[in-house]
């Protein structure tokens, strides 16, 4: 906790600001980036979402205050980003968030950057059909592996609820893959 507490310290003063912020990409670029991706599936619209998290990060890391792990903050702030980003997207196409998640979805096979199959296009649909908050801890679990102690600091719900929104989800999950 020192060491975290030391490189905020690092984040904030104006000496040290822009090296630890590059250490800062280096440390998450990659782990925020799947986080993202996650969400808005598209790999333009996460990169950025990306870097309007890393911009949030690098203007507001003054405001951080501590009682969460550095990267919950970041997390939440990616999270949150991602929402945001998928709402405006769904208002300017004048499409429901659904309709504009199953048009990202149906995108994925053209995606250079996804390695489609159709077993992934349909865990990407199966995952379509669940409530956004479930959707996030799926994901958030399943490809992620975040903990739930985690979880809860980025989600600022309960680790019960959690588990229950993830046991639910795999559920209706494999109700959807084993459908024909």
């Amino acid at each position: 906790m020192k060491e975290e507490q030391d490189f905020i310290q690092r984040l904030i003063s104006k000496e040290t600001k822009e090296a630890a912020f590059k250490e800062l990409l280096q440390l998450y670029k990659e782990r925020l980036y799947w986080h993202i991706r996650h969400i808005v599936k598209s790999h333009d619209d996460a990169d950025d979402v990306l870097q309007n998290t890393f911009i949030k990060v690098y203007k507001s890391i003054h405001n951080f205050k501590g009682d969460s792990k550095l990267y919950s903050w970041m997390y939440r702030i990616a999270t949150n980003e991602s929402i945001t980003h998928i709402n405006k997207n769904s208002k300017r196409m004048q499409l429901s968030s659904e309709e504009h998640q199953n048009l990202a979805i149906n995108n994925l096979k053209a995606d250079v950057y996804f390695e489609s199959d159709d077993i992934k296009i349909k865990l990407q649909k199966a995952i379509a059909t669940l409530p956004d908050k479930q959707q996030l801890v799926f994901n958030m679990k399943y490809f992620e592996d975040i903990k739930y102690k985690d979880m809860s600091e980025i989600l600022d719900t309960s680790e019960g609820a959690l588990k229950a929104s993830y046991h639910i989800a795999v559920k209706k999950i494999e109700a959807f893959l084993t459908q024909d």
